[in-house]
């Protein structure tokens, strides 16, 4: 029985190593850059095939790295969830969005790369339906998806979705920019990941709130000189 404890042991730590390695590579060099062969020996493999040992395809440990961290994220957002109750306030929503991810990112050891590896997979075509399921599907954030609707319940379909897409950029890209400053010592605008949720909640809350222009017919649109 030791002995089994023991192997399932070096195994797991085997596994959290693998998945470190992997986790920096992608961040810095992308996913598709990067071979499961450079993964294994950056995490000090000496067996090439290490990773398809422990975790099968790229995309399996793709979902593992996403997995590793989500788990944590879930469990911050539940709960600021149900401390928000039913709040109209299109900013407690925000915040549900974003305080759990910047709360978890606070606590990961420096130099970090979950923030840079989101990115990186959420602009590859062949492995963003990964990050798309994972977090965006979790429940947590529907509910939180939900509350936010319910306070723009005069907000057209196609609006809502277009603003989405652009708090989704805003939710990658600036997180991974400040976690890239942090990595390389530079100057951040914000001194704390606190307070970066906070001006990620004020602009995020702004774009929701932001005024919708009312559609121009194609006569107008064609006499500015644009095509219908």
């Amino acid at each position: 029985m030791t002995r089994k404890t023991a192997r399932a042991e070096r195994a797991d730590a085997t596994r959290e190593r693998i998945l470190s390695a992997a986790e920096r590579l992608f961040a810095e060099h992308g996913l598709f850059a990067v071979s499961n062969r450079q993964v294994s020996e950056a995490a000090g493999q000496g067996n090439n095939a290490a990773v398809g040992y422990h975790f099968g395809t790229k995309t399996d440990l793709v979902r593992a790295i996403v997995r590793r961290h989500n788990d944590d994220i879930e469990q911050r957002r539940l709960g600021l969830v149900e401390s928000v109750g039913e709040s109209t306030e299109v900013r407690d929503w925000v915040a549900c969005m974003v305080r759990p991810t910047t709360e978890h990112l606070a606590d990961l050891d420096v130099p970090a790369w979950y923030s840079r590896f989101c990115a990186q997979v959420m602009t590859d075509p062949g492995f963003r339906s990964i990050m798309v399921e994972e977090s965006l599907g979790a429940p947590s954030l529907h509910r939180a998806l939900a509350g936010l609707n319910r306070c723009l319940p005069d907000m057209p379909a196609d609006v809502r979705a277009e603003r989405f897409d652009m708090v989704r950029q805003l939710m990658v890209h600036i997180p991974a920019e400040r976690e890239r400053a942090l990595d390389e010592g530079t100057t951040t605008p914000r001194a704390t990941w606190y307070e970066a949720a906070t001006g990620l909640i004020d602009a995020i809350t702004g774009l929701w709130l932001a005024p919708v222009s009312a559609p121009r017919s194609a006569t107008s649109r064609a006499g500015d000189g644009e095509h219908a």
